[in-house]
């Protein structure tokens, strides 16, 4: 009987032990806290010399939420030949080329430190441990075998990237490396969280991708708009994905694969996105013939963010409809443009179809002249906002649509 009592005093001891640790865990996922959106890279945009193969690429890039375990994304989507990684390492940015070396980090991929992908090909790290605070800098640095003359990658990163000839992937500092303000390869990056976290991804075009913000300074309006969330105790669980493309389009491919085509893989896919926010179509219409031609475009990506809208919803996302900037006295700019601006920001405005609406138009338009931008707001084109016009975009979201 004794032995029986001490046996079921063990077994509700155990019980209870196991029942204890079980209440202490915390749910945890996946969430993007850093993106950048592919594309074939133009040749004026290719990496300078040496170039990519049998040398080494140290990218800084700067996250949005922390956590204490990462994985990261690379692309070889639009390469025609195989790209071989040698070896990846992670670590804390000091600036410029610098790192902090006691953070370095080797990646594997399935256990093996060098990998190798395929012409259209795409390739995601093994987990890792790595902690990770909100808005830090790090470096991912890569040693290349041989790579594709075609290169998958984004141009307009706004933030230096460094390329050196040799295997340096554990120096601290690149000092005889060759600058260059592209990202190449790297697609994304996921941070291990709470349950409670989610991520806004914002799909546009130069506006979204920063294109008049400072180099390395990153502040382009996402940036602006990610510190104000994390900053919130209501909404510090929010990651911040840039999904802009200079130069892209909504209905065709202009740079880079248009909206409707990428959308899938640039919002969709990405990794606990709770909401979406549309800022684009001012490429769609600055590029139409006449006054017919551009109403068709109005109606067309009226259509496309009806579509965008459908596909966000029937994944748990809300999606945020921001209207079109001005953009008079630009390259851009004919009364015909001008009245199919209006027509899609009236919808935008009126519809009903969005979860809710962020009237970029009225925050920086000039009320003497409501076709054009406020004087001191863009760049001197007309048509892109300056690191002024960033700060006053970032800062005029209400921080309570992502609560």
């Amino acid at each position: 009987k004794t032995t029986l009592y001490n046996t079921s005093m063990l077994i509700l001891l155990i019980s209870f032990l196991f029942l204890s640790c079980q209440d202490t865990i915390v749910p945890q996922k996946w969430v993007g806290t850093w993106s950048t959106a592919p594309q074939l890279v133009e040749p004026h945009n290719m990496p300078p010399e040496p170039g990519l193969s049998n040398n080494t690429l140290r990218q800084v890039l700067r996250v949005s939420l922390g956590g204490d375990s990462l994985r990261v994304y690379f692309s070889n989507q639009y390469g025609t030949s195989p790209v071989k990684m040698n070896e990846v390492q992670i670590a804390l940015s000091e600036g410029g080329s610098s790192i902090a070396e006691n953070s370095i980090q080797t990646l594997t991929f399935n256990g093996n430190k060098t990998v190798t992908m395929k012409p259209g090909e795409t390739t995601v790290s093994d987990a890792f441990a790595f902690k990770l605070e909100n808005r830090s800098d790090l470096a991912l640095t890569i040693h290349f075998g041989e790579t594709s003359s075609q290169v998958t990658g984004h141009p307009g990163s706004r933030t230096s990237s460094y390329i050196n000839e040799g295997n340096h992937i554990s120096a601290k500092n690149l000092e005889k490396a060759i600058k260059a303000e592209r990202w190449y390869i790297l697609t994304g990056i996921d941070v291990k969280t709470t349950e409670e976290a989610g991520a806004v991804v914002i799909i546009g075009n130069s506006i979204t991708d920063g294109r008049g913000s400072g180099t390395d300074k990153q502040n382009r309006w996402p940036d602006i708009l990610s510190e104000q969330l994390l900053n919130n105790e209501l909404t510090s669980q929010v990651a911040l994905l840039n999904q802009g493309i200079g130069g892209n389009c909504v209905l065709k491919n202009c740079l880079g694969p248009s909206a409707i085509d990428r959308f899938e893989r640039d919002v969709i896919r990405q990794s606990g996105v709770k909401w979406l926010i549309i800022l684009h179509g001012v490429n769609d219409l600055g590029q139409t013939r006449d006054s017919t031609n551009a109403m068709q475009v109005a109606e067309n990506l009226i259509s496309a963010y009806e579509y965008m809208i459908d596909e966000a919803h029937k994944n748990n996302i809300k999606a945020y409809g921001a209207t079109i900037l001005p953009f008079g006295e630009s390259f851009y700019y004919t009364d015909y443009r001008e009245l199919a601006r209006n027509t899609v920001n009236n919808w935008i405005r009126v519809s009903d179809r969005f979860d809710a609406v962020i009237d970029f138009d009225l925050l920086m338009r000039n009320p003497e002249n409501t076709a054009t931008l406020l004087p001191d707001v863009h760049t001197g084109d007309f048509l892109h906002p300056n690191e002024y016009g960033y700060q006053l975009m970032g800062q005029a979201i209400d921080s309570s649509l992502f609560e």
